[in-house]
């Protein structure tokens, strides 16, 4: 939906303040003017560099302050009027203004005056919560990108048609208008037609720049990585029929020891499903202001939500949420936990969320229900058909001799396995003695890793074959230490 329809609704309710959270002020200004236009309603604006405009009254508006106040001149018998603010939150910090919004508010249900403040966020002084009803003007839907494109690309062979406009769609999806035609402005530039290129390109700079969302740009599929055939299938099946709109795919929460692959898995899905993957640095939201963390999640949730088809990875989750039921934070854990348990039970956009986990003991049990994710899967050593095929990839990667036996791998993690090949091609040493410098986590956290199988057992599905985890395997016990004979 439109700005102009809930805005109009608004306004015939008699809500008589309107904060609207907008990232494109001139654009809702837009709206609003034609809507104002449409119902016959007076409109003026008031920002610090143009003044106040208004058709009908142009003094005593200098300052944020006067510019309230001359709310009361455009007040007519039967008539309504309409003061739009632009940016005008950062004003709302002054008692005498806090204060003359107020009384302009409660006036204008009698005298059918609005005022309406435009904003990039929602910073409501709690003297006015009480009295401002919120609206959201969206980032721009596929549509109108589409209009844009279209409006942009206007000689032959600049604009594409079928699948390779839904790619350039896919691509705009989460660029303002503005950034949109910048972004379509400077692709014909360069390639002479309207191309994803330089649009993800574009996006890539605006997340980084933002901190808290990475837009993720590898190549890895899942031929680079070995093992994990039922997660693979599970998920590459359950993303097309979401594709087609049939059903819409939740997500998954993958568990595991450090080393299994969980997130070489969640930047492979993003390549292999064609989907933009964005990664989320839950410790880049923390902010020093109170809710100031909290808002920082929000924008980032709403900001993948505009940017749907889309994959949203979260690594080492309960680390991020390091602190919740605790008090040293001043419940900053618990409230980011429960704003992303919300976004996750409630969002209506195509996001797949792939959530890693080292140890579940730290998550509530509410995170891991039903219907937050598809599936829950346990990420377990690699068995030994699954290491050969990682010892081949990495052979090739680091170019090892085929022909060099490979040591004993039980209880070895692929991130192992590769350390070893690495090892044995920077050391220029046979892959035996390189396997000497490499101590496996099975024997280094052989307790825990104990304990999260038992917990998995029959809790979570199994990420090599259909069906629920069970537990069969032990670690290999630690490796004797040689002792000093010097020592008693």
């Amino acid at each position: 939906m439109s700005l102009a329809e809930p805005f109009r609704e608004l306004v015939r309710a008699c809500f008589a303040g309107i904060w609207i959270e907008t990232l494109e002020a001139s654009e809702a200004l837009q709206e609003i003017a034609t809507v104002c236009r449409d119902e016959e309603w007076t409109f003026a604006t008031w920002d610090l560099e143009a003044g106040f405009r208004s058709p009908s009254a142009t003094e005593g508006a200098a300052d944020p302050l006067s510019a309230v106040r001359a709310l009361d001149n455009l007040a007519s018998e039967g008539g309504t009027a309409v003061l739009a603010l632009p940016n005008f939150h950062r004003f709302l910090r002054s008692p005498e203004i806090v204060q003359a919004v107020a009384r302009q508010i409660l006036l204008g249900k009698a005298r059918r005056t609005f005022l309406v403040v435009l904003a990039p966020e929602t910073e409501i002084p709690p003297e006015l919560s009480r009295l401002f009803a919120t609206l959201e003007h969206e980032l721009p839907s596929r549509e109108a990108l589409r209009e844009i494109a279209t409006s942009i690309a206007v000689e032959p062979g600049e604009l594409p048609e079928g699948p390779d406009f839904d790619r350039l769609l896919d691509a705009a999806a989460g660029l303002t208008r503005f950034e949109a035609e910048g972004a379509f402005s400077l692709s014909i530039v360069r390639e002479a037609r309207l191309a994803p290129q330089t649009l993800w390109e574009l996006k890539y700079r605006a997340l980084k720049s933002r901190g808290a969302l990475e837009l993720y740009r590898g190549t890895e599929t899942f031929a680079d990585l070995g093992g994990l055939e039922a997660l693979k299938s599970f998920c590459k099946r359950s993303l097309a029929r979401s594709r087609q709109g049939e059903v819409r795919a939740r997500g998954v929460l993958l568990l595991g020891p450090p080393g299994v692959g969980k997130s070489a898995f969640a930047k492979a899905l993003g390549t292999e499903t064609g989907r933009p993957t964005l990664s989320l640095d839950m410790g880049a939201l923390m902010g020093s202001l109170v809710g100031q963390s909290e808002r920082n999640l929000r924008e980032a949730l709403k900001t993948a939500d505009a940017m749907a088809p889309c994959l949203l990875y979260v690594d080492e989750i309960e680390k991020s949420l390091a602190g919740l039921g605790g008090s040293g934070d001043s419940g900053v854990a618990a409230r980011l936990f429960a704003t992303l348990l919300t976004w996750l039970n409630d969002r209506t956009s195509d996001v797949y969320f792939v959530g890693t986990c080292n140890d579940i003991s730290k998550l509530p049990p509410e995170f891991s229900r039903a219907e937050r994710f598809d599936g829950v899967f346990f990420l377990d050593l690699p068995g030994r058909d699954d290491r050969r095929t990682v010892w081949d990839l990495y052979r090739r990667c680091y170019s090892v001799p085929s022909d060099q036996p490979t040591p004993e791998d039980a209880d070895w993690t692929g991130a192992e396995l590769r350390a070893c090949c690495r090892l044995s091609a920077l050391l220029d040493l046979p892959l035996t003695e390189a396997a000497e410098l490499v101590v496996p986590v099975a024997h280094t956290a052989a307790e825990s890793l104990g304990q999260l199988r038992s917990w998995a057992d029959g809790r979570c599905l199994s990420a090599d074959r259909p069906g629920i985890y069970r537990s069969t395997r032990t670690p290999s016990r630690r490796r004797a230490i040689p002792r000093d004979p010097s020592t008693n």
